[in-house]
Order: C-alpha cells, then structure tokens, then sequence
C-alpha cells in the first residue's frame, strides 16, 4: 500500500510527501492493519542509537542502592580473610612447637624427678634411668605402623600385612628406688609378636637406658576404644597401660639402638609434626579476594555473571 501511495506523490511533487510519507511509516501502517482487523499488536520502541553503548544499561542499574541482605553477604569474605589471619598466628604457634619439640628431644637425658608430678611439664625430655626389666609383666600394644627418623613409614595394611606391628611395653624396675616404671622397648613385626621369638634379644640383668618421657594423650575423634585385654591400644592411656603391667603411671620410649637389624626397633617417638598452615592462608586470602571481588561485581556495578 505504502510503494503505490509514494510514486504517486512523488509524480505529482507534492510538498507534503515527507509528511505523509512519515505518517504511512511502518509503525503506523501496522497500526492501521491491526485496527482494521480488530488485532492489538505491540510495537516494541527500544531501539540501540549506538552500537558502543553498554550492553547491560537497559537492564541494570548501576545506581540501584544496595539492599540489607546484599551488604550481609559481604561477611564471606570478610570471615575468610579473617581465617586467613588466624591460621599466620597457628603458623607461628606449630613453628614455635617445632622447635621446641626438636630442643627438647635433643637436649641431654636428665634424671627421673623424685616427685613424678614434674614429669608433666617434661614431656619429650630423654630421661635415664638403671634398673631391670620384667620381661614375665611384658605386653604389647598393637597395630603400630613403624618409625624411622622421628615420621612414620606409610605402609598400606591392606595390601601388605606384613607393616603391621607391635611395640613391646615392658615393665622396669628401677635400682636406685622403689619404683617400676613402663618402657616401649620399640616395634616388632606381627610374626615377632610372642616373646619366645626373640628371647635372644632380651637385655638380662642390670642395665642403663634412655627414653623419651611420654603422657597420656586424649583418645582422637572417630578412634575406637582400647581394648586391653587384646592388647589393642589405639591410643596411649599410660593409666591403664600401668594398671596392666603393675607399675606406676610412667611411660618412656627408647631411642634408637644401634643395630638396626636387632628387634625390637627403638626410637619410636615421632617428632615430626604436621604443618600445612602456609596453605591454609593461601586458600582462605584467595577465597577472600575472588569472593569480594564477586560481590563488588554483581552488587556495586551491577553486571551479571552470565548474558
């Protein structure tokens, strides 16, 4: 309809030819069309004058205030950076206890105290002591995993039943007082289990030896209980591990012996502690950043994350 109506005015040079011509526009035309058909139609205005303007601007708005819930968020990674700040201070608390664990195991074997509530405050001191061993009160505490320099040797039980071991706990009579004392001679393998096995080892008469003070230590989360009458220690409760041997509540473990092929095997203290906190800060102060940066982006520019 529009083209016959266009060549018309055009032949006849009517001055009002723009005119009409804007009146007969496609949105007029449609408009036309749809009246005469009783059809509403919309007619969409929006229209993009630049092809550089900021594709989000007609659905977000930048200057849109920033609600309660909105501001309440922002604690995520506010908590993280403060984890991440906590977790410097554990980094300087696990050195500190590093160095203090290695100055006490190296440090030179001191005598028992007379009063044996000092021994608290000595834990991972060498102390030497002379007496016998009781090897008829002997027991064992089992499964162990074995020691070496100070860490465990990692060993897949399931596969190789053969890493699975004992340490012998043998009663110690001391000479210079009235006292019998607990000593973790070492490690053992399962098939050295019985102490017929390995009589030619046992240290006969009086003798001098160095241990590690140990204490009690609290029973881990998800540990099973001990279970002493199988001599299954998952633990150590040197309380009821003295009540077993009929000897006062005090627990030492030797150092290393010289032949390394001789069992048991001693220096089974383990010295070297856990210390993954330096990822731990790496993990809490990137989560800060990605997720404040996050926030910023959906909540203070307002761009969405997905088109």
């Amino acid at each position: 309809m529009k083209l016959p109506i266009i060549k018309a005015f055009t032949k006849v040079r009517n001055p009002y030819y723009v005119t009409i011509t804007r009146f007969l526009s496609k949105e007029n035309l449609s408009r036309l069309s749809c009246n005469g058909r009783n059809i509403q139609k919309s007619y969409n205005r929006s229209f993009k004058t630049n092809l550089f303007e900021n594709k989000y601007d007609n659905s977000y708005d930048s200057k849109e205030k920033t609600s309660f819930i909105e501001y309440c968020l922002l604690s995520i990674p506010i908590c993280a950076f403060m984890l991440g700040t906590w977790q410097i201070q554990r980094l300087q608390w696990k050195r500190n206890l590093i160095d203090k664990l290695k100055s006490r195991t190296n440090h030179e074997p001191i005598k028992l105290p007379e009063n044996l509530e000092d021994l608290k405050s000595k834990e991972y001191y060498p102390i030497k002591v002379k007496g016998t061993f009781l090897y008829d009160k002997e027991f064992v505490a089992g499964y162990k995993s074995l020691i070496k320099d100070g860490k465990p040797v990692e060993t897949n039980f399931a596969i190789n039943k053969g890493g699975r071991g004992y340490h012998i706990i043998t009663p110690f009579k001391l000479a210079d007082r009235d006292l019998t004392i607990l000593v973790n001679r070492g490690w053992v393998p399962k098939s050295l289990k019985h102490s017929s096995k390995r009589e030619e080892n046992q240290i006969k008469g009086e003798t001098e030896i160095v241990g590690i003070l140990r204490t009690s230590e609290r029973r881990p989360p998800f540990v099973p209980k001990n279970r002493p009458h199988n001599n299954m220690w998952y633990y150590r409760d040197v309380d009821a591990m003295a009540r077993k041997g009929n000897a006062s509540p005090v627990y030492i473990e030797m150092i290393a012996n010289n032949n390394v092929n001789q069992y048991p095997l001693g220096g089974q203290t383990i010295v070297e502690l856990r210390n993954e906190h330096l990822s731990y800060i790496l993990t809490w102060y990137c989560l800060s950043v990605v997720t404040a940066y996050m926030w910023y982006r959906k909540f203070i520019k307002r761009i969405p994350f997905t088109e």
